[in-house]
């Protein structure tokens, strides 16, 4: 059975659903929780000129992103389960695949809502979609609608 469980947390209504999904599968398996939020690399505005980096708003967006990681472990600790944390930034298949490698996952578990529009669905893309092409390991998306 799964022995290390890696949630990739970005505290939504499907994050929250996938993280007390996780909390039962690793109560009965016996689990290792691990469990990450990954801030995409930011950029200031974009125009025609090209783009510039803005500290300010990436120091605000790491703060946001710890502030999901901090409220998820706590609920996580508050039921009893021993869980680490780590806030990672960049792409985020690509964050979420090394950190599984890198502790050894059996079972990474994401969140996953619905869109109604076709042209939302291709807009946002799909983390969940693609995780499965590259992931170490099973896949466990949760969905809500």
């Amino acid at each position: 059975m799964y022995k290390r469980i890696l949630l990739a947390y970005d505290g939504s209504d499907s994050g929250q659903k996938a993280l007390l999904d996780c909390k039962d599968l690793a109560q009965w398996s016996q689990s290792e929780l691990f469990l990450i939020a990954v801030m995409p690399l930011t950029m200031g505005f974009v125009g025609l000129e090209g783009g510039f980096y803005d500290r300010d708003f990436e120091e605000s967006e790491k703060k946001k992103y710890q502030a999901v990681l901090d409220e998820g472990l706590r609920r996580l600790h508050q039921s009893g389960h021993k869980a680490s944390g780590e806030m990672l930034v960049g792409e985020s298949v690509d964050e979420i695949t090394k950190y599984a490698q890198r502790v050894d996952a059996d079972l990474i578990v994401v969140g996953h809502k619905h869109l109604d529009s076709w042209a939302a669905r291709w807009w946002r893309g799909s983390i969940s979609g693609a995780l499965i092409e590259h992931a170490p390991c099973s896949v466990l998306v949760v969905i809500t609608h």
